[in-house]
């Protein structure tokens, strides 16, 4: 015969299938920003990234990158249409612009290693300010630099210093075709509205392409007068360097400012690297 506290052990067997009392694991508490697990989450990993991104010196790779792209390229086309008028209204004679042309020939292969040194010279900086803001935000770990990187970056300060003072020259070099061509523009200007006006013949008013010295003095026919001049001025070739040359000008004063960007963004990492390489930074700020 079964006994009441024998029924009651049996159907506790059958409920629970085991007497054996539960046992529960410890489970360890999370440590910073990692997942169960184990793993860092997606959001944390995009603002660690996005916190070592060199915003400055990226604004000035891709304004850098703008600025040169439109100086060389308008420039380089601006000089040949610059040689073209030359050679059909202002200096018939080949040998009176030979040096000229020659002139404005290594321009242009000027303008192609231009364009090449500071493609690369961009894109070094912009690694350079990268690993510079790496350290200084001591986005791996703790601060580590070597005084072969801090040399390093103390060379681009001083080459970036460099480059900006010969821009600021280019720059100036570059508004003077600007001028040369609004002078002739506004002389056209001059002579339409004079037409228009009826006041004072446009033949009596010239531009003389030799007091710019381009061109020698004795080059024929050196200037071009009244319809002349009015025709020169509604070419397309004309129209077209003028344009372009004030591009070139603007592409030019792009990078200068790229260049400003690049002289406080080096000069900034480059300060707070050689700070924090000291042992005593902590007590001497």
């Amino acid at each position: 015969m079964i006994t009441r506290p024998e029924m009651e052990i049996g159907r506790y067997h059958w409920m629970y299938r085991s007497s054996r009392p539960h046992r529960y694991h410890h489970v360890p508490a999370l440590r910073g920003n990692v997942s169960p697990l184990g793993i860092q989450g997606c959001f944390e990993c995009c603002i660690k990234c996005l916190g070592g991104v060199p915003y400055a010196s990226l604004v000035a790779t891709i304004l850098c990158f703008s600025g040169v792209a439109l100086f060389c390229g308008c420039g380089h086309v601006a000089l040949t249409g610059t040689v073209s008028i030359l050679e059909q209204h202002f200096s018939t004679t080949a040998s009176d612009h030979a040096l000229l042309s020659e002139v404005i020939q290594l321009m242009q292969y000027v303008i192609y290693g231009i364009a090449s040194f500071f493609f690369l010279y961009g894109i070094i900086l912009l690694a350079e300010g990268f690993y510079t803001t790496s350290a200084v935000k001591e986005l791996h770990g703790e601060f580590k630099t070597t005084a072969c990187g801090r040399c390093i970056s103390g060379m681009f300060v001083f080459l970036t210093y460099v480059l900006g003072v010969a821009w600021l020259g280019v720059f100036g070099f570059s508004a003077v075709p600007v001028f040369m061509f609004y002078n002739i523009w506004s002389t056209c200007e001059v002579i339409k509205s004079l037409q228009i006006n009826m006041t004072v013949p446009g033949d009596q008013i010239c531009v003389d392409i030799r007091q710019y010295g381009i061109i020698p003095w004795n080059a024929v026919p050196g200037k071009a007068c009244g319809p002349i001049l009015e025709n020169i001025c509604n070419t397309n070739e004309f129209y077209m360097s003028y344009h372009l040359f004030i591009v070139a000008c603007a592409g030019a004063g792009a990078t200068v400012i790229a260049l400003l960007i690049y002289m406080m963004a080096t000069t900034y990492n480059y300060a707070v690297l050689k700070f924090k390489s000291r042992e005593d930074c902590c007590t001497k700020f």
